[in-house]
């Protein structure tokens, strides 16, 4: 049984950085992407970034490029989003996913996901 956990939310003011955790229990397996989607309210759940645990590729969203980077530890099987330069429009509940599907900016090729963590960004 895989489950992932996220930490790291909260409130911030615009400018400023969060980073988000994601620990894995559980094996994933083999060549799964491990990616992180948003969700605003009122709005559909969408794409931040993704990280490919063999190539070590990397796929962001246009509006988070030069902001948000995406990375991982091995040993902790956990993964990370390091939110910089934040704005009043990253505002959404962040979760993140494990999948093996493509493409992998898509939420239904995920098949794990995580319970989520809200980050707002106001002054």
């Amino acid at each position: 049984q895989v489950q992932l956990v996220e930490s790291g939310g909260g409130l911030v003011q615009p400018g400023g950085s969060l980073r988000l955790s994601c620990v894995a229990s559980g094996r994933i397996p083999t060549g799964y992407f491990r990616g992180w989607f948003r969700q605003a309210p009122g709005k559909e759940r969408e794409f931040v970034a993704s990280f490919n645990w063999n190539t070590l590729n990397t796929l962001y969203r246009d509006s988070v490029k030069g902001r948000f980077t995406i990375s991982r530890d091995t040993s902790k099987n956990a993964v990370y989003l390091q939110m910089n330069s934040l704005r009043p429009d990253d505002t959404a509940v962040y979760y993140c996913a494990a999948g093996g599907q493509l493409p992998n900016d898509h939420a239904r090729s995920y098949a794990y996901w995580g319970q989520g963590t809200q980050v707002t960004v106001s002054e």
